[in-house]
Order: structure tokens, then sequence, then C-alpha cells
């Protein structure tokens, strides 16, 4: 066989699972790493709720206020 010797199944095993186990640890954090969460004045939030109705069906900023939403969700469960 050409590649005789060089393909350990075992060892390649063994480094997949240590890797993968290693994103189990549970990390200790002083939360020094949590982004600040801008509150809006309710005022601003009707204004920009007004803005993104007027949005035409399918806008491209849509999506990435979705993907705001979800980060500023998480960066509140993170303080």
């Amino acid at each position: 066989m050409r590649f005789a010797g060089c393909w350990k199944p075992g060892l390649t095993a063994l480094g997949i699972a240590m890797t993968l186990s290693s994103g189990c640890e549970k990390a200790v954090s002083d939360h020094a790493a949590c982004p600040p969460v801008v509150e809006y004045p309710t005022e601003f939030q009707q204004r920009a709720a007004a803005e993104v109705e007027a949005l035409p069906p399918g806008a491209a900023i849509e999506g990435m206020l979705a993907d705001y939403h979800i980060m500023r969700r998480q960066a509140r469960m993170c303080e």
C-alpha cells in the first residue's frame, strides 16, 4: 500500500475526540467580554418601527435587524 504507516486511525480519532470535548468545558466569566446593551427611548423605538414598516418587502436590512435582535438578546443574557 502506498500510504502504509501514514494513516493512524486510533490517533486521529483520539485527536478529534479531544478537540470536540474541549468545547464542552464551562468557562468562568467575569462578564468583562459582555458588550453593553444600549437602551433606546420609546419614541425612538416607535420611529424605528415605522421606518421598518415602510421598507419594501424583502429588504436586506430586515435580515440584518433580525440578527441584531438576536445579538442584543445574547448580550443581555451575558450580563
